[in-house]
């Protein structure tokens, strides 16, 4: 694809971006958790319709798909996740949530706001492309579910194949800066929920009960080891215990205590590792109480690990500087947070390239760097804090989205 190709493709971009900052802080607005993103998911089906894309809507309850059939070329796939978090926002943005617990504060209103830009400049510019382009707006991604939902609802029997998948998410960087990470560029995920079964009677009776609350409390401070000590300095590991419930009363000691937790790996024998130590624990805890009944395993969530393509990473890197300039454009390591666009691309047989979209004020940003407070200062995602400044974001997130579609979209069906 031609840089002339490439700008005539972006020059609405100006015009429409008054809508496209409305949409944005209607979006923030009107938070839903996942798999309840409904009214997130018409107004995204609505403006695919208006561009002209065949609309699938319902596709893994929530999701929705557009597809844009332009002639010979090659298939690519644009993904954004549409999901908020249950966290009651703080940020004093005169746009901010009105859903009471509910809030956007991991930017997929970014995401949502910036792939409805791409798709209808990409749709307005088809005299300049040569392909099929798949458009799909994802539920549940903070739950883990998603992705595989809409896999599983059949996607890639309602959709042609994509022989790529591109995808951003919006991260506390500067705005006007891109990060990326070739191959394993975020964790595997394992949320579980670990029950321990105990004896409960009376708090002035001890002696005749099994306490759970002991039982849970050691395996809590115990499971650190597993990073501590049974993991390689090499490795890269994570076990945060985020969730901790048991009993109701000062003087009953309850009959069960339930913990949950989330692992963190980069690579599947370490993460096999991980998780049958975690389990060892947690039985072996039970066992030195003298619980009658071993302690139970839920999983709640599991994410793959998100690894980029190289030659994916490398095109639209290359467009990425054209566009952006070389100093936009910075290699990153690994983040230990999950992700599940690339069960989208497994799912296809075809590569992946997931960037990260620089979202905060640049001059805040700079100062907290250069104090060495950018963990103190910069909000991160997930933050009842967490507020994205506007631009440069969405304008340089939905050039991104156009760049990368057109690494593979060219015209006659081209190479790029």
């Amino acid at each position: 694809m031609s840089d002339r190709a490439r700008e005539m493709v972006l020059a609405p971009l100006d015009a429409r971006m008054a809508d496209l900052e409305a949409l944005y802080e209607d979006l923030h607005r009107h938070p839903e958790l996942s798999f309840q993103e409904t009214r997130t998911a018409a107004e995204a089906a609505r403006r695919l319709e208006a561009d002209g894309y065949d609309v699938l809507t319902g596709v893994g309850r929530t999701g929705v798909v557009g597809v844009l059939r332009n002639g010979e070329g090659p298939t690519v796939l644009l993904r954004a996740d549409m999901d908020a978090l249950p966290v009651t926002e703080q940020s004093g943005l005169p746009y901010a949530s009105t859903e009471p617990g509910v809030m956007h504060a991991c930017g997929h209103d970014v995401h949502v706001t910036c792939l409805a830009g791409a798709a209808g400049l990409l749709a307005a510019g088809r005299d300049h492309w040569s392909g099929t382009l798949v458009v799909l707006f994802q539920p549940a991604e903070e739950d883990g579910g998603g992705a595989q939902k809409m896999i599983d609802d059949g996607l890639y029997s309602k959709v042609p194949v994509p022989d790529v998948v591109f995808a951003q998410h919006v991260a506390p960087l500067g705005a006007g800066l891109i990060a990326y990470h070739d191959g394993a560029c975020m964790a595997a995920a394992d949320s579980l929920r670990i029950t321990f079964h105990g004896t409960g009677g009376h708090g002035s009776r001890p002696e005749t009960t099994v306490d759970p609350i002991l039982m849970a409390a050691s395996f809590v401070q115990r499971v650190q080891s597993v990073v501590a000590r049974e993991t390689a300095p090499r490795e890269q590991a994570v076990v945060t215990v985020g969730s901790f419930h048991a009993g109701d009363a000062p003087n009953v000691i309850p009959d069960r205590a339930t913990v949950q937790l989330s692992i963190r790996t980069f690579d599947e024998e370490v993460r096999a590792r991980v998780l049958a130590a975690v389990d060892r624990i947690a039985r072996a805890e039970a066992a030195a109480s003298g619980a009658a009944r071993a302690p139970e395993t839920e999983t709640i969530a599991t994410f793959p690990v998100t690894r980029n393509d190289s030659e994916a990473l490398r095109e639209v890197n290359t467009a990425f500087a054209g566009l952006f300039g070389e100093q936009a454009l910075f290699p990153t390591d690994p983040a230990s947070g999950s992700e599940d666009a690339g069960l989208l691309a497994t799912a296809a047989d075809a590569p992946l390239y997931y960037w990260w979209l620089g979202g905060w004020d640049p001059a805040a940003f700079r100062k907290a760097m250069e104090a060495g407070r950018l963990a103190q200062d910069i909000p991160s995602n997930h933050s009842a804090y967490f507020a994205p400044v506007q631009q440069p974001t969405l304008s340089m997130g939905t050039r991104a989205l156009v760049a990368a579609a057109l690494t593979r979209l060219a015209k006659d069906g081209a190479g790029a």
